[in-house]
């Protein structure tokens, strides 16, 4: 089991629950070393008083709020643990209520609650079936690193697992990056929830890291003198380029279709739109048969192609016309 990163009690109540918090979660990203390029030599970051310019020890190090730029207030360890605060040493239960009722955006890191000592295991385990006859996830409130913090407790596999949450306030709103109103046909609607249908996985189990499988081979390869691995070859996305909207999404079903090894259906293709003149938008839209990015008819070609395929058919019918006429008169 990993080390212990906090000991306290979980407060069910009138039940006191001793638990130890253990990291839920391991990080296995590859770090790499700030190192001098000329003889790899490692850099490190010095802690340097601005005032004397003298490196500092950790233990020469303490903590200060500051006031203002003239005036910083000295703040010392047990001041902090002199502070009267209830969720000091427990993690205290105060609602339970329905997980889906938790926007996921609020939780941070997670930590799995172990039992301390074998006086916790009978209140460890009615807390952990209540959760579960319950179907719901519990509310707490918890001070660590010289903060009061929320939690939720919810079961995993057994054990009870204890999310960090994040307060109400610490949430920005988004009002301000939504899309403006725009216009969507039910068909669009309609294919984007098949497309959902299509890519539906019944678990997320797995997925891999693929950046760090590659990294790993370049670190690998490196080290070893060979060769280093070629890149992976794929199409570039065009920034702003302006697509078939529905014509993206058959391609998106198909493709999905064909890695589940369902097969595909006909070929779908993107087709890059055209800008539309204004005078051609306004009499579309004045007769009501403006769509943007739907394709008319299942032929492949926007609205506004067949109006220019069109305009070309009627120039050709004139020209025609015309000659027509000076073959009669001449003759």
């Amino acid at each position: 089991m990993p080390r212990p990163l906090w000991t306290g009690a979980i407060s069910f109540g009138l039940v006191t629950i001793p638990v130890k918090v253990v990291s839920a979660t391991q990080d296995h990203s590859i770090h790499f070393r700030q190192v001098h390029l000329e003889d790899l030599g490692r850099v490190r970051t010095r802690k340097v008083c601005e005032l004397d310019g003298e490196a500092l020890s950790q233990d020469e190090i303490g903590k200060g709020y500051e006031l203002s730029k003239e005036q910083t207030v000295p703040i010392t360890d047990e001041e902090l643990d002199r502070i009267p605060l209830p969720t000091a040493k427990a993690i205290e239960i105060v609602a339970f209520v329905d997980a889906d009722s938790v926007d996921p955006i609020r939780i941070s890191d997670s930590y799995y609650l172990a039992i301390d000592g074998q006086v916790a295991a009978k209140p460890y385990t009615l807390l952990r079936r209540a959760l579960e006859r319950s179907d719901k996830v519990a509310v707490a409130k918890f001070a660590w690193h010289n903060r009061e913090r929320l939690g939720l407790l919810r079961v995993r596999e057994g054990a009870i697992v204890l999310h960090s949450m994040r307060w109400p306030d610490e949430i920005r709103s988004p009002e301000s990056l939504a899309p403006r109103q725009v216009e969507l046909d039910d068909d669009e609607i309609d294919r984007a929830v098949q497309l959902t249908d299509t890519m539906a996985l019944d678990s997320i189990a797995g997925f891999r890291d693929a950046y760090r499988d590659a990294l790993e081979e370049l670190i690998a390869a490196k080290s070893e003198g060979r060769e280093l691995p070629e890149p992976a070859e794929g199409e570039a996305q065009g920034e702003g380029k302006v697509v078939d909207l529905m014509a993206a999404l058959n391609a998106s079903v198909e493709a999905a279709k064909e890695s589940r090894g369902e097969g595909g259906g006909g070929e779908a293709t993107v087709h890059e739109m055209r800008p539309r003149k204004k005078t051609a938008s306004k009499k579309a839209a004045s007769s009501g048969k403006a769509t943007t990015g739907r394709r008319a008819g299942g032929s492949g070609r926007t609205t506004g192609q067949k109006a220019g395929a069109g305009k070309t058919a009627a120039a050709k019918r004139t020209t025609g016309a015309k000659r027509t006429a000076r073959k009669r008169s001449a003759s």
